[in-house]
């Protein structure tokens, strides 16, 4: 697993944009209690049971992996000029 340039920015725009993409299709609210990493479980779990994106292997689903997948996924939604694509 390669690690994206500007990663850890686009994890975290990745977390805030399937926030809102669960919110929308009303899927789940998010409390302020809610930990990074069980957001970043939920939203992995959603875009895949929406077929939004591959699943990994379960024997290769863990935090790392989860937060590589979402920026991935989030990357490809970024215009080709984005700075967080350089």
């Amino acid at each position: 697993m390669k690690k994206l340039k500007h990663e850890a920015e686009l994890v975290k725009a990745a977390i805030l944009a399937g926030m809102q993409y669960g919110v929308d299709r009303g899927a789940v609210v998010f409390e302020p209690t809610d930990s990074a990493s069980e957001k970043i479980l939920f939203i992995y779990r959603l875009l895949v049971h929406d077929k939004v994106i591959q699943p990994l292997p379960e024997d290769q689903v863990s935090q790392p992996s989860m937060k590589h997948k979402l920026a991935i996924w989030y990357s490809r939604q970024l215009p080709k000029d984005h700075p967080l694509l350089s």
